[in-house]
């Protein structure tokens, strides 16, 4: 029954304004010569943009009122078969055959309408006779001691109020959101001051709210770039080095998006990627957002800072202010804040190929250990380089027994079968560190794996997934060093100081995921930018993952 109510007043509305628009209303024609005159379209208070000033209409039979930037206005004795408004009020103190409706105003009726009085995204008062529906959409309802509703009234985001001496014979529904009081009208005015106008912010009153919410925004900016300097500095360089192969970036991104979307959701399996791949592409747009600004901003700081974080900081500050002044100007505004997303996002991608193409060159194919590093006199190479980083030495060995003292090689030969522990033979700075699409692939592959277990238990839920997750790798770590995923795509954690990976380091890096996760992702993206290939979770533990030679088991 409340689905019944509320699609029976919508429907109606809809499908009122509809025919309304196209100005053929049945029965608006039929009684034309009754008509009285109606003098309507009243200056609305507040300014309109130019391309919505003044464009009014009333039709033909003079029996639909239709103001369009501007109040519609029926005075006290006077006919008609429709008030409507849209961007503008509606007040009606006379006679309505059909309905009053207001779009992004507020509806006032005073007289008596013959089917419904609505207002969408503004307050509906009622103090006169309604024979159906009185409807407000994302606004209140108010009906006054002179109120008479034969329908229903509704209030849809708002507020019913009633007066004890109205006369409401349907019955009254009200649908919030959890919001009681607070309104719409904060987002009537911004779209009539600010969106109207193309342009996000204005010198006006009622949008103290965007104010507060851009500098909450630039304030977060500013501490992203504070801890991310290295990147956005980077990613600046490459706007300024590059920017032709950055504009063409951003736009390969854009068309390639969604054939990516619609090539992993046939696939099936590969939906379960498009969450990330969504995620990675919003937090992309976002920290392009942030170079965007950095690089505005040092324009005017320069290099006058030493810091490089605090440089980073104070630019993304000043390009911050700078571009919330051009956010105030009509068109320039809107186009300003396109611009500086499409072109961040380019900036971001093309920094992290430039970044995927220098490790490519610095690190040959194949190649397990630095040049140079096994020409010493003595150094094994082939044996060294097939060892994977966990991997210990041979237990006995008559090395160390022919070239030490009498002491210790006799006590080598009393107890042979005492292993001797030695370094391991390949450290993590020989090996190359593992890229982000690498992981991202790996990570792919548990995850998968998680989800198909997770599948055959009858009642689980996302959080269950994480969990299982984190743990699942953590017992991985420190068993095999790699999880499934990482094992296929020849990965393997290790500690940056060359100890064995223990239950603590497991545990926590672990752990640690959960934060790089939390902050929309940003802990995973930090791995392209980061000189390292370390991830937040990798810094916390301190570990790095690097890429083992195809010939090294890690089973």
């Amino acid at each position: 029954m409340k689905n019944r109510f509320i699609s029976v007043p919508i429907a109606s509305v809809l499908l009122t304004g509809l025919l309304l628009l196209i100005g053929s209303v049945p029965g608006a024609r039929a009684q034309s010569g009754s008509a009285d005159r109606i003098d309507v379209a009243t200056p609305a208070p507040e300014p309109m943009p130019p391309w919505v000033r003044g464009r009014w209409h009333r039709n033909g039979d003079e029996r639909d009122i239709i103001g369009v930037g501007r109040d519609s206005v029926l005075e006290a004795g006077k006919h008609a078969d429709n008030v409507v408004s849209i961007f503008g009020s509606v007040i009606s103190d006379g006679d309505v055959a059909n309905a009053v409706v207001s779009v992004l105003g507020e509806t006032q009726v005073s007289g008596t309408v013959g089917h419904a009085a609505v207002a969408v995204l503004g307050d509906n008062y009622v103090d006169g006779k309604v024979n159906g529906d009185v409807v407000a959409v994302m606004g209140d309802v108010e009906l006054g001691p002179h109120a008479e509703v034969s329908g229903q009234t509704v209030s849809i985001g708002g507020v019913i109020k009633v007066d004890p001496a109205a006369v409401v014979h349907g019955g009254q529904h009200n649908v919030s959101f959890g919001w009681h009081g607070v309104g719409f009208h904060w987002l009537r005015t911004w779209i009539t001051r600010c969106l109207l106008f193309g342009r996000l912010l204005a010198f006006a009153p009622g949008l103290a709210w965007a104010w507060i919410a851009a500098l909450v925004a630039l304030v977060f900016y500013a501490l992203t770039a504070f801890v991310f300097a290295d990147g956005v500095h980077r990613c600046a360089d490459t706007l300024e080095a590059h920017p032709g192969k950055s504009l063409l970036a951003a736009l390969l991104t854009k068309l390639a998006t969604p054939v990516v979307m619609v090539l992993l959701c046939v696939t099936v399996i590969g939906i379960i990627a498009v969450p990330f791949v969504g995620v990675a592409l919003l937090i992309a747009a976002s920290f392009g957002k942030v170079v965007m600004l950095a690089w505005v901003g040092r324009r005017l700081v320069g290099s006058s800072i030493s810091d490089r974080r605090t440089q980073a900081a104070v630019a993304v500050l000043v390009g911050g202010v700078i571009v919330m002044l051009l956010y105030t100007v009509p068109v320039v505004g809107m186009i300003m804040f396109a611009l500086l997303g499409f072109v961040g996002l380019g900036v971001v991608v093309y920094t992290l190929l430039l970044a995927l193409q220098s490790r490519r060159a610095a690190v040959p194919p194949g190649a397990a250990t630095p040049p140079g590093a096994a020409t010493a006199p003595g150094a094994a190479t082939a044996p060294s380089a097939a060892v994977p980083l966990s991997a210990a030495a041979p237990e006995t060995t008559a090395g160390p027994a022919a070239q030490s003292g009498p002491e210790d090689g006799a006590r080598t030969a009393t107890s042979p079968a005492s292993p001797v522990q030695v370094p391991p033979a390949v450290s993590a700075a020989t090996l190359p560190r593992a890229g982000f699409w690498i992981r991202m692939g790996a990570l792919l592959i548990d995850v998968i794996l998680v989800g198909v277990v997770l599948h055959m238990i009858e009642h689980h839920s996302g959080r269950s997934h994480l969990v299982l997750l984190a743990a699942y790798g953590a017992l991985m770590w420190k068993l095999r060093g790699a999880t499934l995923g990482g094992i296929i795509c020849h990965l393997q954690v290790v500690r940056v100081d060359g100890r064995e990976i223990d239950w603590a380091t497991a545990i926590v890096r672990a752990l640690g995921c959960f934060l790089s996760l939390l902050v929309a992702g940003l802990g995973f993206i930090w791995i392209g930018i980061d000189p390292n290939r370390q991830a937040w979770h990798d810094k916390i533990a301190g570990t790095v993952v690097v890429r083992v030679p195809r010939s090294t088991p890690l089973v």
